[in-house]
C-alpha cells in the first residue's frame, strides 16, 4: 500500500512525517521518550476536547504528557490540526487507510470522517493534505501509549474565518450525533512563535483566558488584534465550538510553558499550552 498524491485518490498507508526527527523513530525508543514525559500519578477523567501541542517532544513533550496524562481516551479521537504545508484542501478529511507509527498502525474511523463530509460541504476528502503535516501525527505516540486500540479522523484545516469554524463545527456535531457514540476532540496548536519568553507568556496568557472562557469568536479576535502567532487558532475555535455543544461546563489550564524553559534561550521561544475542556 502506499501514498498516491491526487486529492481524488485515497490514501491507504500514510507513513509518518516526523518520526526521528520530532519524536523517536523506534518503538521502544519512543516509549521511553513519551514515558519521560507523561505524569503516572495523574487523576483521569473523560473529557470533550483538549488543546495540545505539536513540536518536538523535546520541547513540548512535558505539557502534551500533562494533558494525555489526565483524560480518558475513547475508541474515536476527532484530530484537528493546523496545515503547515498548504497542501490539499482548505477542510482537509482523510476518510479512509490507516497511519502507521512506530508503536503501530492507527486506523481512520471512516464511518464517521465520510459523515462528516456528508453533512458539510467545506470537509472534503483529502488525504495529501496530511502527507507530510505533523500537527495530527505528534498527537499519536501519547494516545498510543495510554490507549491500544482507538480510530482517528483527521482533519487539517487551511486559514478559516471565525464564522466558518462556526459552521464547521456545526457540521462536524451533526455527523457526531449521527454517529452515536462517544468522541475525544483533540485541538493542535503551539502558541506565540519567535518571541522573548517574557513577551510569549504576556500574550499566550490573553489567549488562554480566552480558551479558559470557553469563548471561541473571543480568541479568534484576540489572536488577531494582539498579533499571537498562535498556529492552531482556527482547530482550537472549532474545537471549543464542538465542546459547547456537547455540554462543555469548564475549561481548565493544565500546563503552559515555552522552549525556552528546556533550550535556555529565552529571547526566541515557542510557548505551548495544554488545556482540558470538561
Amino acid at each position: 500500500m502506499k501514498f498516491f498524491g491526487s486529492n481524488n485518490e485515497k490514501l491507504k498507508k500514510r507513513q509518518p512525517a516526523v518520526a526521528g526527527r520530532f519524536y523517536p523513530e523506534d518503538r521502544e525508543a519512543l516509549i521511553l521518550e513519551v514515558e519521560a514525559h507523561i505524569e503516572r500519578n495523574a487523576a483521569k477523567s473523560p473529557v470533550l476536547g483538549i488543546v495540545a501541542p505539536h513540536a518536538g517532544f523535546k520541547y513540548s513533550g512535558d505539557v502534551a504528557g500533562a494533558v494525555y496524562s489526565r483524560i480518558e481516551i475513547p475508541d474515536t479521537v476527532i484530530l484537528i490540526g493546523p496545515n503547515h504545508t498548504g497542501r490539499g484542501e482548505k477542510v482537509a478529511v482523510m476518510t479512509d487507510g490507516v497511519w502507521s507509527m512506530p508503536m503501530g498502525d492507527i486506523a481512520i474511523d471512516q464511518e464517521l470522517a465520510n459523515a462528516i463530509c456528508e453533512e458539510t460541504s467545506m470537509a472534503k476528502p483529502d488525504a495529501s493534505a496530511h502527507r507530510f503535516e505533523h500537527s495530527l501525527e505528534t498527537q499519536l505516540p501519547f494516545l498510543q501509549y495510554f490507549k491500544k486500540e482507538f480510530k482517528i479522523v483527521p482533519i487539517c484545516l487551511q486559514r478559516l474565518q471565525v464564522s466558518t469554524c462556526k459552521t464547521l463545527s456545526e457540521g462536524i456535531m451533526r455527523a457526531v450525533n449521527r454517529f452515536g457514540r462517544p468522541v475525544l476532540l483533540v485541538a493542535s496548536s503551539d502558541m506565540t512563535h519567535y518571541e522573548s519568553h517574557a513577551k510569549a507568556e504576556t500574550l499566550d496568557r490573553k489567549a488562554i483566558a480566552c480558551i479558559k472562557k470557553r469563548d471561541p469568536a473571543g480568541l479568534y479576535e484576540t489572536v488577531r488584534s494582539e498579533n499571537i502567532t498562535m498556529c492552531g487558532v482556527n482547530p482550537v475555535s472549532v474545537m471549543l465550538h464542538c465542546c459547547e455543544s456537547l455540554g462543555a461546563k469548564e475549561a481548565e489550564l493544565v500546563k503552559y510553558m515555552t522552549s525556552g524553559e528546556v533550550s535556555g534561550d529565552m529571547d526566541k521561544v515557542v510557548g505551548y499550552a495544554g488545556l482540558i475542556i470538561h
